[in-house]
């Protein structure tokens, strides 16, 4: 009996099912023809739970979040190289982050590439350079092994999304077979002659940084920062990263300057920065007569292990090697009193302190008003803060809603630009479908605020009409209440602190997804 099922498998059959025999349990799709096969196969398989997403961005950014929460990847699905690269801004995001991510992207029947069909496209060339890992199954046989080829790939060596090509003709011809079991790639454990290596490098130096991410980031790891730190190294984050533990009980670690004089200027006399996790830091952008690699003269980096290891472990290894000892400087819970007067991010970072539960996800896409958030909830109580790490704007609203799907017991907190936001606002449509527990923080200042300040930092001088038309976002004013609303998602304003801090307290308690337009000065 067993035999037969698996001779009358089709290949989408083969795909799906060897996708959930490894613990794929999640697909963010938008499909289209070529995948009908794909949805059916998907409509038969139980224990992975399909998320319609009307923008493939959403999908992609969405399958982040979802890889975020639970360690192992979601499966996207993808019509065709169109559908593929309206979802890439989040694809880079999650392979900037090391997020594990299986895109399955269907394509035409082999047999029906050669007559150039409009939606024809060159995939392979369009997904290689943001695949860590990419095939075509092009023979019904080989699709539940490429599948299973697809998912180890998203491990490593090092983590990222991988990029599965299915034709239309081998996802309805039967004949697949699921794919042979593979065991999951962990993260390299540390090296022990650079742990060495490091160690007698910090008998030497007077200033040593650690640089942090990945397991580093867990409340396990920096646990073991904190005792490095108690050893008189100083512990930094990226300024941008996958996940962070927060809140009281955590070691808070200091974060690398988004600016690159004020990275360099706050790194002034360090001569060592060890570098575990991650990789050396470098500016976001290039500007006149400023540098582009953020380690100061005289400084050496040494990089530990890269984010293919376990930094966590790297850090433990270190903290034992220099004779460490425990260390208690643990964040003390401090919750603010109630924010007055005016609404800004400083007054809007006290309130996400005072009613954020314990557990919560936070999805940050705040962009210029972030950081006070970030910097304000230090101490609250415990939570996870998920960063947009590939720079590309509209990932807040798609990570949050894959929190969500992973974690449906736990509160995600997405914090939003009104110009980021309008990237990926279909999210809000799923985030109402799927009941998730959404709370929206859309920062409305009619502008793109960060662009108004790199304007200025890169030296392309005095905005005349057309650069100030092209960076507000205010005529018209888009109305977060009525899009919101009109895709399902309760929703408010807050024009005040005292109205914002009533709004997200009732906002935490509801059940489904909430959406609070905080208006806040442009400048």
């Amino acid at each position: 009996m067993a035999d037969t099922q698996v001779q009358t498998m089709t290949g989408a059959e083969a795909l799906v099912s060897t996708l959930a025999d490894h613990g794929v349990t999640a697909c963010f799709a938008n499909p289209g023809t070529s995948e009908m096969h794909l949805v059916t196969a998907l409509d038969h398989e139980p224990r992975i739970k399909s998320v319609l997403c009307l923008f493939e961005g959403v999908a992609t950014g969405a399958a982040d979040g979802h890889a975020r929460v639970t360690g192992g990847p979601a499966m996207t699905l993808l019509h065709l190289g169109a559908g593929y690269m309206n979802g890439g801004a989040n694809i880079h995001n999650a392979k900037r982050a090391w997020t594990p991510m299986i895109n399955v992207i269907g394509d035409h029947a082999v047999p029906h590439l050669r007559y150039d069909a409009p939606l024809t496209s060159n995939i392979m060339g369009l997904a290689g350079p943001n695949s860590n890992w990419i095939k075509s199954a092009d023979k019904v046989a080989d699709a539940g092994n490429l599948a299973a080829e697809a998912w180890e790939a998203s491990f490593g060596p090092v983590p990222g999304p991988v990029s599965l090509l299915l034709p239309a003709d081998t996802a309805w011809t039967e004949g697949g077979k699921p794919g042979k079991r593979r065991a999951r790639p962990m993260l390299h454990k540390p090296d022990a002659a650079r742990i060495e290596d490091a160690a007698r490098k910090l008998k030497d130096a007077k200033k040593p940084v650690i640089l942090i991410n990945g397991t580093a980031l867990t409340s396990e790891g920096l646990a073991q920062g904190a005792r490095l730190k108690a050893a008189g190294l100083r512990v930094m984050t990226d300024t941008f990263f996958q996940r962070q533990a927060r809140g009281a009980g955590t070691f808070i670690p200091d974060r690398m300057q988004y600016f690159a004089e004020a990275a360099i200027s706050d790194l002034e006399g360090a001569d060592l920065m060890l570098i575990a996790g991650t990789q050396a830091p470098v500016a976001f952008f290039s500007y006149p007569g400023k540098p582009s690699l953020l380690v100061p003269e005289g400084c050496e980096p040494y990089i530990i292990g890269g984010p293919e290891t376990d930094s966590a472990a790297i850090l433990g290894a270190l903290a034992d090697a220099i004779g460490a000892k425990e260390s208690s400087e643990f964040a003390e819970l401090d919750i603010p009193g109630q924010p007055t007067g005016d609404l800004n991010a400083m007054t809007v970072g006290m309130a996400l302190a005072r009613h954020m539960p314990e557990g919560a996800f936070v999805s940050d896409d705040g962009v210029s008003n972030g950081l006070p958030c970030f910097l304000m909830t230090q101490k609250t109580r415990p939570h996870d803060w998920m960063m947009l790490t590939g720079g590309a704007i509209g990932q807040g609203m798609p990570l949050a809603l894959g929190a969500a799907v992973a974690a449906p017991d736990r509160k995600v907190l997405c914090i939003s630009g009104d110009g980021a936001g309008m990237y990926t606002n279909q999210a809000l449509w799923s985030m109402a479908r799927e009941e998730a527990n959404v709370v929206n923080v859309v920062f409305v200042n009619h502008s793109y605020r960060i662009l108004n300040i790199e304007l200025a930092r890169t030296g392309a001088g005095n905005p005349g009409p057309t650069a100030k038309s092209m960076l507000e976002l205010g005529e018209p004013e888009i109305d977060w209440v009525k899009l919101a609303e009109a895709q399902g998602v309760e929703a408010q304003d807050a024009f005040t602190a005292e109205e914002f801090d009533a709004a997200l307290e009732r906002a935490f308690a509801a059940d489904g997804p909430q959406l609070i337009a905080a208006h806040v000065p442009a400048r």
